[in-house]
């Protein structure tokens, strides 16, 4: 069987490799992906879980030994997996892939797949093996303790620094997505009731019932989601059309809420939920793929990834597309869940390999299918999308000579046709991604389901799914920086190291929300502002973290006597070190003034200086606030790259110390506690794990009631 799924995955990648100017079926890319996932996660997952991590599942995890209702909770497998997958899976995966698309679909999609499987899913596996061993601690905290503390306090700075610019951008994208859509407003909102009942329904009425709490949430869910477009239609569509102020609003108070609450009343249910939505219409889309057979109209790979001057994004190929695709291939956010919420929730220590590996791997589908998304519309359309308007103009007839330009072809009356046909006055510099992936989706299911005419529902209903994608990233990522931001409080007054002590959790929790808050809103106001002034260094920033939770990782291989499997995390350690500080290094000292920060604030200056106005500046106030955002997007770059080289150095100074004195290296390893809890590894148990349960059960109730977690039902 596993030799069929490696030549299927083998035929995917040689069509996709080998085709030069005949069309390729974007059904290729699907197999490619999908065989090579199967293989990773068979024997290459299987391999870290049982020879290089050593897992024990006969070890008790923090969520049973300090369970306390809160954030220390015993959360059954599926209801993690989805919580884990949902908190992870944020715009990342819709959003990079698109971009990098202007580079050919090859590039991109072989760093999405071998990416995932050497690096991306290694990390958050280890990163959340070794955060359960520390009683869920958070990476930051990791760092001080097991590096030492100057490197510790450089990445306890570097990691709280990137992670309010993260959540702030995420928050961004949500906003722009809700704004003025009473459909998508209200569905959203309609997914915290139903996953407060749900939360109730496994803890009070019908504990362990997780089949039947899920067939209950997606008939509910679809519901929401039906009934959004009704009340879309209705007189209350007022109530639900939301300006953005209004939404960065609810968002701030949703969020602080999700992150003091019970993790079982709301966080886990309603990222549970949000997974069926977010898997389902994934899984469709490559069933879609498969069923339609679209081709890939966008070159393999294209003139933009050799010259680096690309319309969507400057750079070259290399480093700027491993940058751009970060979430779906490697993504420092995925370890901050990863020693976040996730640590303190799981049963067993067998089941990181299902959760951080397979949840990964999960999210890397999504981020292939919106590279097939973006990749079989006309190239055209593509570039007119996601050009900025200062380089294609406002109408479609300088679009359409821009993209002449580009070597690619479009009339003024096709861009008119493709905005009417999705119900949109213009596709015009409709950048960030999300509408060229909508665009993506609502052909392929058109096709499926009822042709041209309902194009526009597709459309719409990729936006609305895209910002439930990103929102359940938000409230998971600020319980996250509460975690860590108590942490580090904890280390001046010990009461904060108590994670559920209230005024530790309310106090943090505001703290975090206030300071993403803050550059949402003034970002939200002023169009060259807040965290607008800070969304360049997102892609770097995130990659950077990824170094931190790497190095992190091979540190505690090394330390804890696991030497020669050290390069497990090392290899991708070194690759991403070296891709994010040359990037780092261009951005700070590039001559080209769409890649380099400070080369653009001189010529930006020298503008001011002339008395010119230089797009996208439209008067002079807005031309010092570009010189304004580029030194300090400049400084920031400089720093980050900083803190993360003296975190690579302390950690290489620890490692070189534990292998010359193994007896030296201190681990801050919680005690071994035995386990009480039977639970299967996978999805679905195995013989000998049905025995074990059985056996369990047997031993009479006062045993059996020791082994109930979350337990019940569909085991």
């Amino acid at each position: 069987m596993w030799t069929v799924v490696a030549l299927v995955g083998a035929a995917g990648w040689a069509v996709l490799a080998l085709a030069r100017g005949e069309e390729v079926s974007a059904a290729w890319m699907v197999a490619a992906a999908l065989g090579s996932y199967a293989i990773g996660y068979r024997f290459y997952a299987r391999f870290i879980a049982t020879r290089v991590l050593r897992v024990d599942k006969s070890r008790a995890t923090p969520a049973e030994r300090l369970n306390n209702g809160i954030d220390f909770h015993p959360t059954d497998r599926r209801v993690l997996l989805g919580h884990h997958f949902a908190a992870i899976a944020g715009a990342g995966p819709l959003v990079g892939p698109v971009l990098a698309a202007q580079m050919g679909y090859l590039p991109g999609t072989i760093w999405i797949v071998a990416g995932v499987i050497l690096a991306g899913a290694v990390q958050d596996m280890v990163t959340l093996f070794f955060s359960m061993r520390r009683d869920g601690k958070s990476l930051g905290q990791m760092a001080r303790e097991e590096i030492g503390p100057v490197g510790g306090a450089a990445a306890l700075l570097a990691v709280l620094a990137i992670m309010i610019i993260l959540l702030a951008v995420l928050a961004l994208v949500v906003v722009n997505a809700l704004a003025e859509s009473p459909w998508g407003t209200f569905s959203i909102g309609m997914t915290i009731p139903i996953a407060l009942f749900m939360g109730f329904y496994l803890r009070v009425l019908r504990p362990g019932r997780i089949t039947e709490v899920s067939l209950i949430g997606i008939a509910l869910l679809l519901f929401a989601l039906v009934s959004g477009r009704w009340v879309a239609e209705s007189s209350w569509a007022g109530t639900f059309t939301l300006d953005k102020p209004t939404l960065v609003v609810w968002i701030l108070v949703y969020s602080f809420v999700a992150s003091i609450l019970p993790v079982w009343m709301l966080l886990a249910p309603r990222d549970y939920l949000s997974t069926f939505m977010k898997i389902g219409t994934i899984g469709l889309l490559a069933v879609g793929v498969v069923v339609t057979l679209p081709t890939l109209k966008m070159e393999g790979i294209t003139d933009f990834a050799g010259v680096g001057d690309g319309p969507v994004f400057a750079g070259s190929l290399f480093p700027f597309a491993f940058i751009t695709i970060a979430c779906g291939a490697l993504s420092g956010f995925h370890a901050l869940i990863s020693s976040g919420t996730t640590p303190k929730m799981i049963q067993k220590e067998t089941q990181v390999r299902m959760i951080g590996y397979g949840s990964m791997l999960m999210e890397s589908f999504v981020a292939v299918m919106a590279m097939v998304a973006a990749c079989i519309i006309d190239p055209g359309l593509y570039f007119a999308m996601n050009a900025p308007a200062g380089v294609i103009g406002d109408s479609v007839q300088s679009a359409s000579e821009a993209v002449r330009s580009f070597g690619y072809s479009i009339s003024p009356e096709q861009l008119a046709a493709a905005a009417k046909a999705v119900e949109e006055s213009s596709l015009l510099s409709r950048t960030g991604g999300a509408p060229t992936l909508a665009i993506g989706v609502s052909n392929i299911f058109s096709e499926v389901v009822g042709g041209s005419g309902m194009r526009a529902f597709w459309y719409h209903f990729a936006i609305m799914f895209e910002a439930l994608f990103i929102l359940t990233a938000l409230d998971a990522g600020t319980r996250v920086g509460r975690f860590m931001l108590q942490d580090m409080l904890g280390n001046v007054y010990k009461p904060f190291r108590r994670i559920s002590w209230w005024p530790g959790l309310l106090i943090s929790s505001a703290v975090v929300v206030g300071l993403w808050g803050y550059f949402l809103w003034v970002g939200v106001h002023e169009p060259l502002g807040g965290i607008n002034q800070l969304f360049p260094l997102f892609g770097i920033a995130n990659q950077l973290l990824a170094a931190v939770a790497l190095a992190v990782c091979t540190t505690l291989l090394v330390k804890s006597g696991r030497l020669k499997w050290a390069w497990v995390t090392a290899v991708p350690l070194v690759w991403d070190a070296v891709v994010t500080l040359t990037a780092s290094w261009q951005k700070v000292f590039s001559s080209d003034p769409k890649v380099g920060f400070f080369q653009q604030r001189s010529d930006y200056q020298d503008a001011i200086e002339a008395g010119k106005v230089i797009a996208p500046a439209k008067n002079m106030d807005d031309m010092h606030t570009v010189v304004t955002n580029s030194t300090v997007d400049g400084v920031l770059s400089a720093l980050f790259a900083l803190l993360v080289v003296v975190v690579l150095v302390d950690a290489a100074r620890t490692c070189v110390k534990a292998v010359r004195d193994p007896r030296s290296a201190t681990m801050h390893e919680a005690p071994y506690e035995k386990s009480r809890l039977v639970e299967p590894a996978g999805l679905f148990p195995t013989k000998e794990e049905k025995a074990e349960r059985a056996a369990l059960a047997a031993a009479g109730p006062a045993e059996g009631a020791r082994g109930g977690g979350s337990g019940g039902e569909a085991r």
